[in-house]
């Protein structure tokens, strides 16, 4: 499946055949986290229970998305839930968001800083104790703050970061944060786009085969379109984090709130 989805990525064909996962598989795709441990516990217990339900002979797997930091207010609490032994005893892929890689980038260059305070990363320095002293200058500020978080931040929070993947694929469903730029194969997408790109992707067609699942774009309530299902949302301000469930060629939602 892989192999022609490769293939055929950037044509259209409004006669696509039906989009199922891998036989015996059950995926649960986990939407942006962004710091909302309380969410993530909660749409744990249910994802813990529907896949107790499921028959023997189903494998279980959980993809998270990507974008576990920044926005919300306890990152460091999310990354210590997905960095313990599994609460869930199921198959485990952690891909890559746009916010996680900033993250790592502080972590090897402050002069990032500013970038990252634009969409939300105060609310991870918080929530590991480190404070931005406004007072300095901000390469000053950011040399210093980057150093604490360094001290602060546990080695597995370190390597979970380093060892996230960029794309998982299923059957005839393709998983990244963001999105895949239309007219480029699979395996020649470049990590930008597969954790930044909005548009074309959003509005585009997609590919003959391929369903793209994807985070990063927030909207109220899930986007189902027909090369395209968006799950990002916003679960650091509405309180609802989603998790899409794709069994076959079934698909259905759970939901975290608070």
């Amino acid at each position: 499946m892989i192999s022609r989805i490769l293939n055929t990525f950037g044509r259209d064909d409004d006669a696509a055949a039906p989009i199922e996962t891998e036989p015996g598989v059950r995926i649960y795709v986990v939407g942006d986290i962004h710091g909302r441990a309380d969410l993530l516990a909660k749409l744990h217990q249910q994802i813990a229970r529907d896949a107790a339900a499921a028959p023997p002979d189903v494998r279980c797997r959980v993809v998270y998305l990507g974008d576990y930091v920044d926005r919300g207010p306890d990152s460091s609490a999310v990354l210590d839930i997905l960095t313990a032994p599994p609460a869930l005893p199921l198959e485990q892929v952690f891909l890559r968001g746009n916010h996680d890689d900033m993250m790592l980038r502080y972590l090897d260059d402050p002069l990032v800083g500013a970038d990252w305070m634009s969409i939300g990363g105060e609310a991870t320095l918080l929530s590991y104790g480190v404070r931005v002293d406004p007072r300095l200058p901000v390469g000053r500020r950011h040399v210093l703050a980057s150093d604490e978080l360094s001290e602060r931040l546990p080695p597995e929070h370190r390597t979970f970061l380093e060892k996230l993947e960029l794309m998982h694929v299923s059957g005839g469903y393709v998983f990244v944060h963001a999105g895949i730029r239309p007219g480029v194969a699979l395996d020649a997408q470049s990590p930008s786009d597969l954790m930044w790109i909005r548009e074309p992707f959003l509005a585009g067609r997609g590919a003959s085969g391929c369903v793209v699942v994807h985070g990063h774009s927030m909207s109220a309530a899930p986007v189902v379109r027909r090369h395209r299902i968006g799950i990002d949302t916003g679960a650091f301000a509405t309180g609802r984090l989603t998790c899409l469930v794709l069994e076959r060629e079934t698909r259905r939602f759970l939901t975290g709130s608070g």
